[in-house]
């Protein structure tokens, strides 16, 4: 099994500049292919301090630069902001440049603050976003992006540089709706998983997605890729605490950024699925905390094994991505966290079930 660093710049500690919340996260970053991850991630983010990465392309070109072996995954471009085109360029071009390293994640979007920052429409994003990914995944396959759809028109036009590998097989999108995981199956792209909500819905949406993926591609789906938040301590009653504080801490900005107390999402088309949630956490919002707590991965080595472990025999995933800077932890604190995980949980998690994703790339090019 595959492991990778996740890095989001929150820049929620009022303590930090800007300037300075990038110098640290870059530095954890750099610490990536040292400890021995084997992929390194940027997410998209605009407007607010929730997460301050505007362009994970670009930060992943940086990357690129820094490391030859470092994996290089966008966790995701969110297609309803971007022009499709541009994102099969984009895409392209630091595939080119890293010699075919890019692993592309996708997603629609969830922020009402960048949806409308962009001056874009959210009860349209479900529709934009798979003529978007149609569009560019066909583009990467063909050399050339074409598109007559009902939100997209491209008329024919190269992309260059041009796609010198498939991307079968190294496309992945985030899907928290079940209406989502139908149209990743469809679309023939893997699934991220980001824990939000109980695992056995989790469960109960693969079984829908292998089943329509199967249907569809007549193949067997790639396994899903795991992420998760993640606190790495000697003592587990430090390690409880701290997660309790900035486990807990970057959920509230995330029940913030999109508002989640609030019923905004129920009324938006394609957002339906939200309601429960919304309801509960605008009812319960410390124990909709505790329940984010609960399936993220934090302890000793041994209980942050164990809580991997089971989570990725839930969901059949074949790699583990991990967060540990967030929420304004102090980077002393994340520095340790990550290098005991490193040391003493990394190595066991590498021998659980999974195909390495360079070899998933690479059978699937072929």
């Amino acid at each position: 099994m595959d492991v990778g660093l996740a890095v989001v710049f929150q820049g929620t500690n009022k303590d930090l500049t800007d300037h300075q919340v990038y110098q640290q996260d870059l530095r954890i970053g750099m610490m990536a292919e040292e400890l021995g991850f084997q992929s390194i991630w940027g997410i998209e983010h605009h407007f607010t301090d929730y997460t301050m990465c505007p362009d994970p392309v670009q930060f992943l070109s940086y990357f690129a630069a820094k490391s030859e072996k470092l994996l290089l995954g966008t966790m995701v471009i969110v297609l309803p902001w971007h022009d499709p085109m541009r994102v099969a360029e984009e895409v392209s071009m630091l595939d080119n440049m890293s010699n075919g390293r890019m692993i592309l994640g996708i997603g629609r979007g969830l922020g009402r603050v960048e949806f409308d920052g962009f001056g874009k429409d959210m009860n349209i994003s479900r529709e934009y976003f798979t003529e978007s990914a149609q569009m560019i995944l066909d583009g990467l396959e063909k050399g050339y992006c074409e598109f007559n759809g009902e939100h997209i028109k491209q008329v024919r036009r190269d992309i260059r540089p041009a796609p010198f590998k498939s991307f079968k097989g190294r496309t992945y999108a985030a899907a928290v709706s079940p209406e989502s995981s139908q149209i990743m199956a469809k679309l023939g792209v893997g699934i991220l998983i980001i824990p939000q909500k109980p695992w056995h819905h989790v469960e109960r949406e693969l079984v829908d997605y292998r089943r329509i993926y199967r249907e569809v591609n007549k193949a067997e789906p790639p396994a899903p890729i795991l992420a998760g938040f993640t606190y790495c301590d000697e003592n587990a009653d430090r390690a409880e605490e701290m997660a309790t504080k900035w486990i807990g801490g970057y959920y509230r900005t995330a029940m913030e950024h999109y508002e989640m107390a609030s019923d905004h999402l129920n009324t938006t088309k394609g957002y339906e699925s939200y309601a429960g949630l919304n309801k509960h956490i605008a009812n319960d919002a410390d124990g909709s905390i505790e329940f984010f707590k609960s399936i993220q991965v934090y302890g000793t080595p041994e209980q942050c094994y164990e809580k991997i472990k089971g989570f990725t025999q839930r969901t059949g995933a074949g790699a583990y991505n991990a967060f540990f800077n967030f929420a304004g932890m102090p980077i002393v604190d994340v520095e340790a966290s990550m290098r005991l995980f490193a040391k003493e949980v990394m190595p066991e998690v590498k021998k659980l079930p999974g195909k390495p994703l360079m070899e998933v790339m690479k059978e699937a090019a072929e």
